[in-house]
């Protein structure tokens, strides 16, 4: 009889989703070569995504736990792609990802240890969306928790930046932690070491990392950094006089949002235009407290008002390119580009700003009676107006760049007297004054007319859109339901809903059609 060989133990599956810039190379190449140390046959794939957001780049690595020299001479067939089910130890380097990895199939209830981030990186369908198009965080992390044999979850993110590393030590410092891996934790330390790159900083993290995976309760070890001179605490006049006011005319359920809500509107304007905004809510507040006796300390007891606060807030610091070159020219900007491609304190960064406005951008900023011509001449014309959009790459990081933005951010001064200004005023007002009137009367149909602001957003072309389905769902629904049409709240929700999932208009146009019995023409704009 031949000798009996060494049967090769089941392989260690491993899937790794991460996204650009992460370093899911790096960590699969520890991975490997921490395996090849130890004479364990190993096996490496990866599939690279489209974009950043649009397809995480998959990196497949299988580890058998048995030495080569114990093989005698047999080598294992290893998978190249990982099977739904099959699963040992799933990475999701963003909580998005571990939604897909979930969806797949690729996390068992049975086998599959999860080890994920609960931070989040925004795809660009959320950033698009009509309305808020973000997913729910919390039903992500308990169906992580419920689908996986194990999950380890916390924000890899938040604990590489505190370590002063990037995430992928850290990461392999939570899969040595799991002890699903055949590799004790010197090894991985040493070829950290091997590695030359940045050794102190991903030593910390991986360090990290196990402690995270070990239900250990640790600090990230921080780099130490000279204490800066406190500085002295200052109080804005103009904000004290807005918070005196809140605090005098609403009840305390509604104060952190009315004085976050007015403090926007000062930051896009000035003292006198966040006051319009009190002003302006102080109507709707009146006229909800006056229906009958509300305990305004109730939670839900002013669900108008408080939608309307929100609403009004975000219509009333509309988007124009006055307020995008605002925002970009802040130094919290700069601080977040910075963390966001992990610069280091002396690395430079450059940020070049792609701007590309055309006639109804400029009629915008432009005196009502120049403004008013040019934006009529481009909605009639689209398709000339769109050939004279032209492309502008302004370098924010130089000097001449930089002062370029601010002094389109510093026309906000001038904003007053502009086209838009005016136009969203009136706007604004009609809408407040149709709360009201529909509070008065039916306060279900009052919550579902604040919330139907949530069409109107952005600018452009998106901004179009939103206002023109605004528009028809008051004409067709709202206002008729006011005169006492037969129409419910719960219908003008229904049509608000299919607004926002089909911005060009389709959907509600049928929405509208099947509620009225009366055709209802497209609404979006081409």
């Amino acid at each position: 009889m031949s000798p009996r060989t060494t049967k090769a133990a089941k392989p260690v599956k491993i899937l790794i989703a991460a996204m650009g810039g992460e370093g899911g190379g790096v960590l699969t190449s520890w991975l490997v070569n921490a395996a090849r140390a130890l004479d364990l046959p190993v096996q490496a794939t990866s599939v690279p995504g489209v974009a950043q957001r649009t397809g995480a780049t998959s990196y497949y690595v299988e580890i058998v736990p048995t030495p080569r020299t114990k093989l005698k001479g047999r080598e294992p067939v290893l998978d190249l792609y990982p099977a739904p089910g099959e699963v040992d130890l799933m990475i999701a380097t963003e909580l998005l990802e571990t939604g897909r990895a979930l969806e797949k199939g690729f996390v068992n209830p049975k086998s599959t240890t999860l080890i994920a981030s609960t931070h989040r990186v925004y795809s660009l369908t959320e950033k698009m969306a009509m309305s808020d198009g973000r997913y729910d965080d919390e039903k992500l992390l308990e169906a992580a928790k419920n689908m996986a044999k194990r999950a380890i979850l916390f924000d890899i993110d938040k604990a590489a930046r505190e370590a002063g590393c990037i995430l992928n030590s850290v990461i392999l410092g939570a899969m040595s932690g799991s002890d699903l891996l055949p590799i004790p934790a010197q090894t991985f330390e040493q070829g950290i070491r091997d590695a030359g790159k940045a050794v102190e900083a991903n030593l910390a993290g991986f360090a990290v990392g196990r402690a995270y995976a070990q239900g250990k309760i640790i600090e990230a070890p921080t780099k130490a950094k000279a204490k800066a001179k406190q500085r002295p605490v200052t109080v804005d006049r103009e904000a004290e006089t807005l918070r005196k006011r809140i605090d005098g005319a609403y009840p305390g359920a509604l104060r952190p949002l009315v004085m976050e809500a007015a403090g926007r509107c000062l930051d896009f304007q000035d003292a006198r235009y966040a006051g319009l905004y009190l002003d302006r809510l102080d109507r709707v507040y009146g006229a909800e407290t006056a229906r009958s006796t509300v305990d305004v300390e109730k939670k839900g007891a002013l669900e108008v008002t408080d939608e309307t606060a929100r609403q009004l807030a975000l219509r009333m610091s509309y988007e124009d390119v006055i307020r995008v070159a605002q925002l970009k020219t802040r130094a919290s900007r700069f601080d977040r580009v910075r963390r966001e491609v992990k610069a280091a304190p002396e690395q430079l960064v450059r940020i070049t700003e792609f701007l590309k406005p055309g006639p109804e951008e400029f009629a915008q900023v432009m005196p009502a009676f120049l403004g008013r011509p040019v934006a009529r001449w481009a909605r009639r014309n689209p398709a000339k107006a769109r050939r004279l959009h032209f492309g502008m790459h302004i370098r924010s990081d130089t000097i001449f760049g930089f002062a370029r933005m601010r002094l389109m951010a510093g026309m906000r001064r001038m904003r007053r007297i502009g086209f838009r200004y005016g136009e969203e005023q009136r706007a604004i007002e009609a809408w407040i004054e149709l709360v009201c009137r529909a509070t008065s009367e039916n306060r279900a149909l009052a919550l579902e007319t604040a919330r139907c602001a949530k069409l109107i957003k952005g600018y452009g072309d998106t901004h179009k859109r939103g206002t023109d389905s605004f528009a028809a769902i008051t004409a067709a629904l709202i206002e008729p339901a006011l005169a006492g049409a037969p129409f419910t709240a719960a219908q003008v929700a229904q049509a608000r809903e299919a607004a926002l999932a089909d911005p060009e208009g389709d959907a509600l146009a049928k929405v509208l059609a099947e509620i009225t019995g009366a055709p209802v023409e497209r609404v979006a704009a081409e």
